[in-house]
């Protein structure tokens, strides 16, 4: 992966996603910073990089799919999945609902997804881990494997630490110290 990539995320997102204020975050904690990595995602240079990274960070243990829980994993799954297809990669996607669909397979995870498949949950901004800790029950619940959670930014408020309790090991691109150096 070139530095530059990383860079020029960097760049972006400080540029469209991190804002200053009073915000309230899906944790329910307060902050005077808010990361809408969407902003960044949504963008197709955003989607780019990101997608690219990721799959760098995954180079050396290419997992059988990717996924996360909606809205924020969406973006990025798609752009990873679209890369790995250039790239001849065999990689497949899942989302994972906020709660089972009511209707047709009433299913809390979209996707092909197999027991014993190994994943890795996508994430764009992590707090306590909250979002991934369901996804991980789901996908745990069809019999996958989770081998690891990526994150776009981790904001340092106990998402590794529950994540490892969980037994998930956590990376991020970034951390919110570092954005917080820049911004």
């Amino acid at each position: 992966m070139k530095a530059s990539y990383r860079t020029e995320l960097l760049e972006l997102l400080m540029e469209k996603s991190f804002k200053r204020g009073e915000f309230t975050l899906s944790s329910g904690q307060k902050s005077n910073y808010y990361i809408d990595a969407r902003l960044t995602t949504l963008d197709a240079r955003g989607a780019y990089l990101v997608a690219r990274i990721f799959l760098a960070m995954l180079a050396d243990d290419v997992p059988d799919a990717v996924g996360g829980p909606t809205l924020g994993a969406d973006p990025i799954i798609g752009s990873m999945l679209s890369l790995a297809g250039l790239e001849d990669l065999d990689l497949r996607g899942f989302i994972v609902r906020k709660r089972t669909k009511e209707h047709g397979t009433q299913s809390l995870v979209e996707g092909s997804l197999s027991k014993g498949d190994r994943v890795v949950i996508i994430e764009d901004v992590l707090t306590t881990g909250s979002s991934s800790l369901k996804a991980i029950e789901a996908v745990r619940g069809l019999g996958c494997e989770v081998v690891r959670v990526l994150a776009v930014v981790d904001r340092e408020q106990g998402a590794k630490e529950n994540l490892r309790e969980a037994g998930c090991h956590m990376e991020s691109i970034f951390t919110v110290g570092e954005l917080l150096r820049v911004g």
